[in-house]
């Protein structure tokens, strides 16, 4: 049987485990994190045949350094390269949410976006063009609510086109100012020639723009051999807030 791994993401309160574990059932179990006090979730399911393993992240605000949490979620998706990174979104509170979607596709279009509490949505009269937001962001756009169980189908059928290749993703680029678009420009082949094609080259550059030492700490363990010649020419350029 064939099988890929999804890694769930969220902020807290989206419902992103009580998904999960509507998907996973009794077939899960907890852990913790390699060198970590973060507790993260596995378990499997079945979708047309294939069966998928499901990771559930750390529910987190961003996937910047600024918790334990967060620095878990993030690496979990540099490193581990899940098939499909499923976003779980509050349909009543989109705006704050898609700051945690939009960081995810700078990292990798193998998404899908899950806006979840859709019942809630309705009762409250907000209407979501899942069709723009789709077009917007590149990737598959879906609406369910898992305490009612609906949508589930079409979810999965989204997450079964991307991680099969049947989905051809072309994520948001989200442009910066002048200043910071030229330091990813100078950073990106240092970047590119130290880590290779199979990581996200631009958000890496950014993040070490912003002086990300966690990052950094990150990639030491994962043993890609970042050169001085980055770390210098970070250096040169200053810590530049990008977030």
């Amino acid at each position: 049987m064939k099988s890929y791994t999804v890694a769930f993401a969220g902020n807290p309160n989206t419902g992103k485990s009580t998904l999960f574990n509507l998907l996973t059932g009794m077939r899960q179990h907890t852990g913790n994190w390699a060198g970590k006090t973060v507790i993260t979730a596995e378990g499997t399911f079945t979708h047309n045949g294939k069966e998928y393993r499901a990771v559930d992240l750390p529910g987190t605000y961003s996937l910047y350094s600024n918790s334990a949490d967060e620095e878990a979620a993030r690496d979990y998706i540099i490193f581990e390269k899940p098939d499909v990174t499923l976003v779980v979104l509050d349909a009543t509170s989109l705006e704050r949410n898609l700051n945690l979607a939009l960081q995810v596709l700078e990292i990798t279009g193998r998404t899908v976006i899950c806006i979840n509490l859709m019942d809630e949505a309705r009762r409250l009269g907000i209407d979501i063009d899942l069709k723009a937001m789709s077009k917007c962001l590149g990737v598959p756009v879906i609406a369910i609510s898992a305490r009612n169980r609906t949508g589930i189908k079409e979810l999965l059928d989204q997450v079964e086109r991307v991680a099969d290749g049947t989905f051809a993703a072309e994520p948001l680029r989200i442009p910066y100012s002048e200043e910071i678009e030229r330091g990813i420009a100078e950073l990106l082949p240092l970047v590119e020639q130290s880590l290779g094609a199979d990581y996200p080259a631009r958000w890496i550059a950014l993040r070490l723009l912003d002086g990300d030492e966690s990052l950094l700490a990150s990639l030491r363990r994962e043993s890609l051999g970042i050169k001085s010649t980055i770390s210098k020419e970070v250096s040169g350029h200053g810590a530049t807030a990008c977030h």
